[in-house]
């Protein structure tokens, strides 16, 4: 339902920051996310200044039955961070961070990008594993998992959690951590915004940069099929300090050239930053190569170009369960079919630190080593919406064969695969939002739906059973 003037007259009395809506001259520019295929028109923005404001909005929304999406940095595919005809709560203002160098800490509100946080954490040589793409917020992206270039060094971005500030569904305030809030803290890392909004996160910082190693090596696409057999291989013994990405990409000058590429990190000693990635220099005649010392907020940024807000985009995903020699031939001849020069498969790989962490420690379950696949579908005009759409469709049915039973919730365009993204950990998060959200009014998300009566009882172990490491 729509609110009343009276209703949004209310809100504004206590509200510090701004409420906008249809009629107001910044309204279509305050809505948009960075997926251009997304067009929502919700009923009122509220731009939250403070938690209060977060407080008030989620309030108002529950006394006037209105649907809430949450916007951190807006960078989910999906269109989460959007809503027609609801309630948006856009937290994009909330820019504070707050760096401990001496206990390593940082505490960052949720509308930060990660291009925000490395800036700030890395004025004092120190970092955590966050997006690979510097306009990303860090609350979408930490509590659906969290990729990144130092998750073989440093676990994930949940595994760097200490806590969140969190706004419930009734509009209470809570501080989850390991030791406040266990069971809440638990579903948070990973469970995506099904709990409530991440109001601020903190998060353990390791001592990295400011310079790094790493940058892209890029091939033509003739050899991409040895490159990702070098790859394999190559990851298969991949150290700690190091991660190694790889995609296939047109080239940026516009001249419609397919390109394989290796793009890498490396954080660890610098005096062994040469022979850790003498081997991805050294793989065939690369037709470029900028990879050597790069300052870690500039290696956040390499992906930022090819992915522009406002762009169209369309993606599918999904953990392989092996990189072998017929997958390899299966992904090339995907990408060797695609007209879209703003089009591309990413292959990343997950290693060493986070690992090692059981798979029933955090919601994120999918904790074995190996690669997620990505086909993503992007574009810029509306007329080539169903072209691109379906390719993508099309191609990504292909890798089926190859598709382990795991999703990467983050990548994922639908619902249908809830169970998929969640793994053994759903039955327990169900347990938990029933808990924290009974109603499931936080369900413009990746959704967990709260677990009835007659699913406790099938379940009554859930809380405190271990799950099975998820296939991946």
């Amino acid at each position: 339902m729509s609110p009343t003037t009276a209703d949004i007259s209310s809100l504004a009395a206590t509200f510090s920051g701004r409420l906008i809506g249809p009629g107001d001259a910044d309204y279509d520019q305050v809505r948009a996310v960075h997926n251009g295929v997304v067009d929502k028109r919700p009923a009122l923005i509220a731009r939250c200044r403070g938690v209060a404001d977060i407080v008030d909005a989620v309030k108002f929304a529950r006394q006037t039955n209105m649907p809430v999406a949450v916007r951190g940095g807006g960078h989910n595919v999906a269109g989460r961070a959007a809503i027609e005809g609801g309630l948006l709560i856009d937290l994009s203002l909330l820019k504070g961070v707050q760096v401990d160098p001496s206990a390593r800490t940082a505490r960052a509100q949720g509308g930060v990008t990660w291009g925000e946080f490395n800036r700030e954490t890395q004025l004092h040589a120190l970092a955590t594993t966050g997006g690979v793409v510097s306009t990303t917020g860090i609350s979408g992206l930490t509590l659906g998992g969290g990729l990144g270039w130092l998750l073989g060094q440093c676990g994930l971005a949940v595994d760097n959690l200490r806590s969140v500030e969190i706004v419930t569904a009734d509009g209470t305030v809570l501080t989850t951590s390991a030791e406040e809030n266990a069971d809440l803290f638990w579903a948070v890392r990973g469970g995506g915004g099904n709990f409530g909004i991440a109001a601020s996160l903190e998060y353990r910082l390791h001592p990295i940069g400011p310079v790094v190693h790493g940058g892209a090596v890029m091939h033509p696409f003739a050899v991409a099929e040895d490159l990702l057999r070098f790859y394999r291989d190559f990851t298969a013994a991949c150290a700690d300090d190091l991660t190694v990405f790889c995609g296939f990409l047109h080239a940026p000058d516009g001249s419609g050239m397919k390109l394989a590429a290796m793009v890498a990190c490396y954080a660890g000693p610098p005096d062994r930053a040469d022979a850790a990635l003498a081997p991805l220099k050294a793989f065939g005649s690369p037709v470029v190569d900028i990879m050597g010392p790069i300052p870690y907020c500039q290696l956040n940024t390499l992906f930022d170009a090819s992915l522009p807000r406002g762009a169209r985009n369309y993606w599918k995903s999904t953990f392989l369960s092996s990189l072998s020699d017929n997958a390899i031939r299966t992904i090339v001849d995907i990408y060797a079919s695609c007209d879209s020069p703003m089009s591309q498969v990413l292959i990343e790989h997950s290693h060493g630190a986070a690992t090692r962490v059981a798979a029933d420690a955090t919601a994120f379950a999918h904790r074995s080593a190996g690669y997620n696949f990505l086909i993503l579908g992007q574009w810029m005009e509306a007329a080539d919406d169903q072209r691109v759409m379906s390719w993508t469709r099309q191609r990504y049915q292909d890798i089926q064969p190859f598709a382990a039973a795991a999703r990467y919730g983050n990548y994922l365009d639908h619902d249908d695969a809830v169970e998929m993204a969640y793994g053994a950990n759903y039955a327990r998060l169900q347990e938990i939002k029933a808990k924290y959200d009974p109603d499931n009014f936080f369900r413009q998300n990746l959704n967990v739906k709260p677990a009835t009566d007659s699913a406790r009882a099938a379940h009554p172990s859930t809380r405190s059973a271990a799950s099975p490491p998820a296939t991946m």
